[in-house]
This record gives C-alpha cells, structure tokens and sequence, in this order.
C-alpha cells in the first residue's frame, strides 16, 4: 500500500480529499472536531516536506446546490487552530476563482475548496468535473475514508489523471490496516457483535462473517426478526417479517459452519418507545402485545461478557439497544464495558464508526479500544467483500 510515508512532497501541490463532514450545531459552530483533527497527521507531513495543499471535502447532502448551510467556510476557523497554520479559502471548488488560489500556493501554504457537493456532477462521478479538480494540483491523496464506498468524482475518479503519483493518508492506510488485521488473519477466537434497527442494513455483513467469525453476537432492533423467525412472541417490537426467511437461512449456515450466533435470552421492554415509558424485563421470546424490546437484559449481557472475555479479535458495529435512551443504555453499556476489558487482557478490538462509535464515546471508552473506524458505511461495505472504489482508484 503506498502512502505519505513513501513520498517527499517538496516542491508538490497535493489534491487532498478528507472528511470534514462534522457536525454543525444552529450557530454553525463544530459539536465534534475529530474527523479533522484525525487528518492533522497527514496534512503535517506533506507540509513539513515543503510541499502545499488543496483540501477537498463534502458536507452534508446540498444535493448540488448551493447552500450557506452546508459551506465549509464555516470549519475554516476550527481547522487553522488544529493545523496551526492559516487556511486559506476559495468560494467555489472548480473555476478560475479556485484556479488562481490553488496555483499561487507557496510550499507550507493550505488553502480549503468549497464544498464539492454544492455540484452535482461530484456525486455523479463526472469525468470533467474530475479533470478540472485535478487540474488544480500534481499530486492526489485519499485520506477520506467515510467516503472510500463513494464512486464520487473526488473520490475515486479524479485520481486517473495523476498516473503514479497518488497514494494514501494515514488515515486510509490505518482503516485498512485494521480493517485486514480481522478480514485477513485474525486471532482467535474471533467475535463480532451486530447490533442495530434493521437486518437489511447488516444481512450482507452477517453473511460474510460467517466465514470467518468465531462467534457472532446479535443485538438491537434486529435480533427480533430473528427470534420472530423461530416462533418466538415478540409483541410490537421491530421485526422484518419479509427478511424471516433469510434470517433462519442464516443459522443454518452458521450451524453448518460451527459459528456460535448469540441472539439476546432477555430483554427490557417498553409500552410505548419514550423516555419515560414503562419499563420490565422478559425472555426475548415472550414479549406481550402492545410492548416492544430495546435493550437486552441482564441475562445476556452476561452472556455477551463471558463470549468476550474469551475473545482475541472484536468487531463492533451497531449497539445492543436505544443507548440514546438512559433507560435503555446499559445493554450497550455492558458490551462496551467488556470490549474495554478484553482489550485490556490483549485482545485486538475494532469498533465501526456510526452509532457504535457514538456509543463508545458516550461511555468515555474510546482510548479503551484498539481502533475507532471514522467510516461506517465504507467499514461495513468492505467487511460485506466489497472492492471499495475510493481504494480501487488509488491502488489501480
């Protein structure tokens, strides 16, 4: 894999793709800086090489239209404060405006596009929207990988026109370093937990773990189609009854293949789906008419520490129950306390951006686990056994 470690910059104008897509509170100011601050790594040392940047990234859906909500004039602040250098900005990301402050760029200097979505050509993959990005630098550098999965013409098309020189950033090169530590060669025993609303959203990744996963533990929304599926009640919660059929294909093959499924034996259930709703505890395949289940109970929770606590390689995607919810957080909770501890005791953990990522940091475990992914959809597509386009583009 060739990275910023292999390259001197000097003398180059870099194309940098990143992703800035953080999120804005009302005053526009930034909830959450780390997509940034994790790119400060790569941006350095293109810099400290003597090479200049031009940032490239996307925030929000604009849906190719311009709109003062979504510009990225808003992060120029936070992100001269984490770079420690002045970003320089252009109102637009192609045009002449664009042209002349990207090829005035002096070594040291970083200037940062407007948002790339503010055209639609950029989600289509437009062939000379690609070309007049790429027109702007000599050298190209993905560091985005929340948006590795995206054939979007800054992320996987515009690189063809740099020949050999292109490669990763740091943060690319990390996610797929990880990312193959389980795909590849794991420790074992290896365990994943599949948590989340919808068995759609995960059926391909559960799929695919099946070839290589130890044990896999099923919480969230999800697990009840699965115990809907073996003729369990499950009153009102969520169930995919058209995805039944698939969901006991699936234990089928994991039992053809010895992997251990664990679906929640209990679970808290609620009336009505709020934060002040009524509250017990059953078997997650007796839940009465009119109740719904969003948490796992004490008795798997219990079940889920004593599989991680045997565990060598763990992958986390999706929580375990509402988390957003005090009333329905400890199920999450658990699984994190005891992803935290197996790590300890030397286990290899991975944890998949989106809402296991928020959930990990709620509970203060992020220095807890050996990798945060910052790509959810990009980490899911790659452990479905996808060829991810933002890395076929580059390594191509």
């Amino acid at each position: 894999m060739k990275t910023v470690d292999q390259i001197n910059f000097k003398a180059k104008k870099v194309c940098l793709r990143v992703d800035y897509n953080v999120p804005l509170a009302e005053d526009f100011t930034i909830t959450d800086n780390s997509r940034i601050a994790k790119s400060v790594d790569t941006i350095k040392k293109i810099l400290t090489d003597g090479g200049s940047i031009i940032l490239m990234s996307h925030l929000g859906r604009p849906k190719g239209a311009v709109n003062d909500k979504y510009s990225l004039k808003h992060i120029i602040d936070e992100t001269t404060k984490l770079l420690g250098v002045p970003v320089q900005f252009a109102n637009d990301c192609v045009g002449e405006a664009a042209k002349n402050k990207a090829h005035a760029l002096k070594a040291g200097e970083v200037l940062l596009l407007e948002n790339l979505r503010f055209h639609a050509e950029e989600e289509k993959g437009d062939l000379d929207f690609a070309k007049k990005l790429a027109d702007l630098g000599n050298y190209y550098v993905n560091d985005a990988f929340g948006t590795a999965h995206r054939a979007h013409a800054s992320t996987a098309v515009m690189a063809q026109y740099f020949g050999e020189n292109k490669c990763f950033g740091y943060i690319m090169a990390a996610e797929i370093a990880n990312a193959d530590k389980i795909l590849k060669n794991p420790q074992r025993p290896m365990t994943a937990i599949v948590g989340g609303a919808k068995v759609s959203d995960k059926i391909l990744i559960i799929d695919n773990l099946l070839n290589f996963a130890d044990n896999i533990i099923i919480g969230g929304g999800m697990a009840y189609t699965f115990i809907k599926a073996q003729g369990g009640k499950i009153g009102n919660s969520l169930c995919e009854d058209e995805r039944m059929p698939l969901t006991l294909e699936i234990l089928q093959k994991a039992k053809v293949k010895g992997v251990n499924i664990l679906l929640p034996q209990d679970s808290v259930i609620a009336d009505k789906f709020a934060a002040d709703a009524q509250t017990k505890v059953v078997d997650s395949d007796n839940i009465p008419n009119g109740w719904m289940g969003l948490d796992i109970g004490k008795i798997a929770q219990q079940a889920c520490k004593e599989v991680l606590a045997k565990s060598s390689t763990i992958l986390w995607n999706g929580p375990m129950g509402v988390f957003e919810m005090k009333a329905f957080e400890q199920g999450t909770k658990a699984v994190a306390d005891a992803v935290a501890e197996a790590t300890a005791n030397g286990a290899f953990s991975l944890i998949g951006g989106g809402d296991s990522a928020a959930a990990v940091a709620k509970f203060n475990y992020t220095d807890k686990v050996s990798y945060v992914s910052t790509g959810g959809g990009a980490l899911l597509e790659y452990f479905e056994g996808k060829t991810l386009p933002g890395i076929a583009a580059v390594e191509g």
